[in-house]
């Protein structure tokens, strides 16, 4: 059953890249992208059908299938279709639009097999091939200096992080002699490697997947890229920043060093406190949410410092839903008068049903499973989100309609659908290195030393010290000289390209 089920969902990506090559052709007209769009569910539906009749983990081929394998297939795909659908109109009438979708279709598909792959080798290409994707979209707009900037900047940076993969790969064949993931991260073949080894790979899978994360201090190239279309950053927020929590639950066997963990939760936590900060003080709303990816992408890489994978692939699907709305609704971020913030929400009693929220989900989370590391501060994170996520998406007509159909749904499946995922997400999460509680109780310290100085900063805003670290927040935010152009050329350039022409 699952070889029929992932040979159908292979034909479906297959069909949809396909379809993406025929924007190559001149006479293909741009009503074809309507087609295209629709063709994206089926990655959809066959991702549905293959998580619904999940039977436990298989293989096939290179490829292995697990619950969040599909679960990626599943978001990945619906993200792709929703980003795709809302592209037609906003991006018509730009000089590349056939390439904008041609390659959007293609670095979500590739982001989807990477997470259904099992051999080092290929891996390694679709964990590049999306990066890579990312950055041909962003230098899309050639002619705009910034934009060319920034592809260069990110091109260097994806790079850094695809060497340390292919390393990592490399370096596990050569000491176990499996090119298959699974197979090189067993148990008996780990049991071999030496405390250097596994030390030495575990760096370098934390240097890949704090770059793409956008962490400190890789940050600044996250941070400069506001400059990509509207589309393109709902893709990069929503799917391939996010990848570094799941690089570092597929490779979770090799961090056993108590040490390796200290290091990815100091980085994780300098970035929070970098991204919170700079989100308080950009008035660009577009940095805002970049800054709040960085500070949600240090949480989930706290969690995952903490052993708590599952609540960090829970929050990086939450997480990706969330910021891909409020990118594609970035263009309606000024309210209407006399409807801003929640004193808006609490008039109408959506901040509340949002603290509730958050707090059955918490409570939910942490009652499944609250021997399991670092859970009662994963709950208090998710729940957090949740209120947050909600108030902003009450924020909006059409959210308080997500919302509700939301709930309703929580409501009608709570129990079985909670208990089957939670058994699946455990099943499919090894379970690894436990680390000591006393890295839990001081990432907790930490949190409540960092939330009473910032409560202190805002009481005495006057101050010295308040006015120099606001002033080194908004120098940190701040793009560097060659990514702006106060007066854009790129507009005289198809001037003078039309005028050519005539």
């Amino acid at each position: 059953m699952q070889e029929i089920l992932v040979f159908l969902w292979l034909i479906a990506l297959m069909i949809v890249f396909v379809s993406a090559l025929m924007y190559l052709h001149p006479r293909v007209p741009d009503s074809y992208v309507h087609f295209h769009v629709g063709l994206l569910i089926l990655p959809i539906a066959m991702s549905l059908v293959g998580w619904i009749y999940y039977e436990g983990e298989a293989k096939v081929g290179p490829l292995r299938l697990d619950t969040i394998s599909w679960m990626m297939a599943i978001y990945i795909s619906v993200l792709g279709f929703i980003i795709q659908r809302f592209s037609i109109r906003y991006l018509h009438g730009d000089r590349v639009y056939r390439l904008y979708f041609q390659f959007l279709t293609w670095t979500s598909g590739f982001a989807s097999i990477t997470w259904m792959t099992d051999d080092l080798r290929l891996f390694s290409l679709c964990w590049a091939l999306p990066l890579f994707g990312l950055v041909y979209l962003t230098a899309l707009k050639k002619e705009w200096t910034p934009a060319k900037v920034e592809a260069v900047q990110m091109g260097k940076m994806f790079f850094v992080t695809s060497l340390a993969v292919i390393a990592v790969s490399v370096w596990l064949f050569l000491a176990t002699g499996e090119w298959s993931l699974s197979g090189a991260l067993s148990t008996d073949k780990l049991a071999h490697l030496k405390w250097w080894e596994t030390a030495g790979m575990s760096v370098l899978l934390i240097l890949a997947a704090i770059i793409p994360a956008g962490q400190w201090p890789f940050h600044r190239w996250l941070l400069e890229s506001a400059v990509t279309p509207t589309p393109v950053s709902a893709v990069m927020h929503a799917g391939l920043v996010n990848a570094g929590g799941l690089l570092l639950w597929r490779f979770s066997p090799l961090f056993t060093d108590a040490v390796i963990h200290a290091l990815l939760l100091l980085i994780a936590f300098i970035s929070v406190i970098i991204g919170t900060g700079i989100s308080f003080v950009q008035v660009d709303y577009k940095r805002q949410l970049v800054a709040s990816t960085m500070a949600q992408m240090g949480m989930m890489l706290i969690q995952c410092a903490l052993g708590a994978y599952d609540a960090a692939v829970i929050h990086l699907v939450l997480h990706g839903l969330f910021k891909a709305t409020l990118f594609l609704q970035s263009g309606s971020v000024v309210p209407r008068p006399g409807q801003t913030g929640y004193g808006f929400m609490r008039t109408r009693g959506h901040g509340f049903v949002g603290i509730l929220l958050g707090l059955a989900l918490g409570t939910g989370f942490w009652a499944a499973s609250p021997e399991e590391p670092a859970r009662l501060l994963s709950a208090l994170l998710l729940g957090s989100s949740m209120t947050i996520a909600w108030g902003r998406l009450a924020f909006f007509r059409e959210g308080r309609w997500i919302g509700f159909f939301f709930t309703a749904i929580l409501a009608f499946f709570s129990e079985e659908v909670r208990s089957k995922l939670m058994k699946m997400l455990h099943d499919s999460i090894p379970s690894g290195f436990v680390p000591p509680l006393v890295l839990e109780w001081f990432a907790l310290l930490m949190f409540i030393v960092f939330a009473l100085t910032l409560a202190q900063l805002f009481k005495h805003r006057s101050s010295s010290i308040a006015a120099r670290f606001y002033m080194w927040l908004v120098h940190v935010s701040e793009p560097s000289l060659p990514a702006v152009e106060r007066h854009p050329n790129y507009l005289k350039a198809y001037l003078k390209e039309e005028m050519t022409h005539e």
